[in-house]
């Protein structure tokens, strides 16, 4: 803090510079200090900061903070510019629609047809809910681990998690565990609670075990959902040819060295476990890691999940994916991969529809054939996969055949192990 001993004046006070923050009490004519204390306007303690740093640490700014100053500066003089081009860009949405709907009507009436039935025709429906009894939980207990833009990165894939579920053909039960700290104050505040009209997800501030207690009574429960086909294990069968030991059981774990005490309703997923995802399983709690470290904390959701006595799986990519580089997913596409199983039962056909184009990885002819899918054949040689924005649901494509629970990236660590993993174990 700046401090000067002003000129002692007659009556006891001093005179202080002007130009300083604030200034501790001077002596006056006795030896005595005066009590008063000076403080300057609010906009020249702000230049002050800006140009000499926090007087209160004596720390100058650096170049980068006094550029983010100038960012922030230049974003509060935008915001205007920037409400009168959205207002625009709705305005030229809303013509084109108007534009759209007008040849509708025109169309139909050159037809013959009710203009009014064929616009009702074309206009979406609500998307069904029908529940199963499986069970997503989102482990966001890593906060710790974070950094601010990742705590926002990983509540923008909950909504994302919550978006692909909800709109699946069947919706499994989602739990978010550990909702508390700076996530849930973003989506009390900057989302707008919107959070509290989700259906079919729960938010708890719990671990992920109590989410996976008040899972378990749910699907338990008359609302637990049906038992669909590609649930059922009598569809599970036996495939000698299949790089993965499939059995009856083959949605459970095999009892390698596992704790007797053991939670078998839970899977956490994560690439460091030496089983692998084979089918989902009913009345069962799939945990996936909400963390987005950038990989920095590498093992850290298989430690958790011994630690806790849960079993573990990772998703079986390697077995239908030829990577040719690492991959890492988010919390929403281990989601949505889930969900797409759920559909149709086949790991090959979810992965092409989640995994996005780019990166370039195939699918593997044999992990197609133990699923007895022909459809994708045309699109089984140019799948490509794609980073996620750092978060991660580590899930590695390594391949160790044994079991059978469930698939990021904010982290959720699924990543995906190098080709050359890839093929030895191919072989």
């Amino acid at each position: 803090m700046a401090e000067i001993l002003g000129t002692p004046t007659k009556d006891g006070t001093s005179v202080e510079d002007p130009s300083s923050t604030s200034y501790d009490a001077c002596p006056t004519e006795n030896g005595t200090k005066s009590g008063t204390t000076v403080t300057a306007p609010k906009e020249a303690r702000q230049e002050d900061t800006e140009k000499h740093g926090d007087s209160s640490t004596n720390t100058p700014l650096s170049k980068n903070q006094l550029k983010k100053l100038k960012r922030k500066q230049v974003w509060e003089e935008r915001k205007e510019d920037r409400k009168r081009i959205r207002k625009e860009k709705r305005h030229i949405r809303a013509a084109r629609k108007r534009e759209e709907r007008n040849e509708k009507v025109a169309a139909a009436q050159a037809a013959g047809l009710d203009p009014d039935e064929v616009l009702k025709a074309e206009k979406p429906g609500k998307p069904s809910y029908n529940p199963v009894p499986v069970a997503f939980i989102l482990d966001c207990d890593f906060e710790q681990y974070m950094r601010d833009p990742e705590i926002v990165s990983l509540s923008s894939q909950v909504v994302r998690s919550y978006s692909q579920n909800r709109n699946g053909k069947y919706q499994a039960h989602l739990f978010i565990s550990s909702f508390k700290g700076k996530m849930k104050t973003r989506f009390e505040t900057v989302l707008s609670n919107n959070h509290k009209k989700w259906r079919g997800t729960h938010f708890v501030e719990g671990d992920f075990r109590e989410a996976a207690r008040q899972a378990s009574e749910l699907m338990a429960g008359p609302k637990g959902g049906d038992v669909i086909d590609v649930l059922r294990r009598k569809d599970t069968v036996a495939s000698e040819e299949s790089s993965i030991v499939t059995a009856t059981n083959a949605a459970l774990p095999m009892p390698e060295p596992e704790p007797d005490d053991v939670d078998r309703s839970i899977v956490y997923l994560t690439s460091e476990s030496p089983y692998t995802l084979e089918a989902l399983e009913p009345h069962t709690s799939y945990v996936i890691g909400g963390l987005v470290d950038r990989n920095r904390e590498k093992g850290l959701c298989y430690r958790r999940a011994r630690e806790m006595k849960v079993r573990t799986a990772k998703l079986p990519i390697g077995e239908y994916m030829a990577m040719q580089s690492r991959y890492v997913l988010t919390t929403n596409q281990v989601v949505e991969i889930m969900s797409k199983w759920l559909e149709c039962g086949n790991w090959g056909e979810s992965f092409l529809a989640v995994i996005p184009k780019r990166k370039g990885g195939t699918l593997k002819g044999q992990g197609m054939e133990r699923q007895g899918s022909e459809a994708l054949g045309s699109e089984a040689d140019t799948v490509e996969i794609e980073d996620a924005h750092g978060s991660p649901a580590d899930v590695q494509g390594e391949e160790q055949s044994s079991m059978s629970p469930k698939d990021r990236e904010g982290s959720t660590h699924v990543q995906v192990a190098a080709a050359e993993a890839q093929h030895s174990v191919s072989e």
